[in-house]
């Protein structure tokens, strides 16, 4: 059975999720912002998170003047796939780390041998 909780409160795991980055790497995240959503594209209904930018890793001197990276968090499906509301809280915590890497040029691959699935 689905967890329920207000989007309110759901903002507020993703905004505990970002406060527990270490702030050496907060410090280097450049041109991105975190936008909390309810429902992700309707093509992709079970996606938890979504990086949509140019990683730091493929900037080059060029770089410059474009809209921030976006890292999308949706609730629904999150809140669809867990059971309890500690399970929201790590879920929300791994889909964090897990697009803040992208946009550190981590892929996928890489944080699957790190541990985050």
């Amino acid at each position: 059975m689905a967890v329920s909780m207000t989007f309110e409160q759901f903002d507020q795991l993703v905004d505990q999720a970002l406060d527990s980055i270490p702030p050496e790497l907060a410090a280097m995240v450049d041109n991105c912002v975190v936008v909390v959503e309810a429902d992700p594209p309707p093509e992709t209904p079970d996606l938890l998170g979504l990086y949509d930018g140019i990683p730091l890793t493929e900037r080059d001197s060029e770089y410059s003047g474009v809209l921030p990276d976006r890292i999308f968090i949706y609730m629904n499906p999150t809140l669809r796939m867990c059971r309890s509301e500690a399970e929201v809280v790590d879920e929300v915590h791994i889909t964090v780390v897990h697009e803040i890497a992208h946009h550190f040029g981590i892929d996928d691959d890489r944080l699957h041998e790190l541990g985050y699935s």
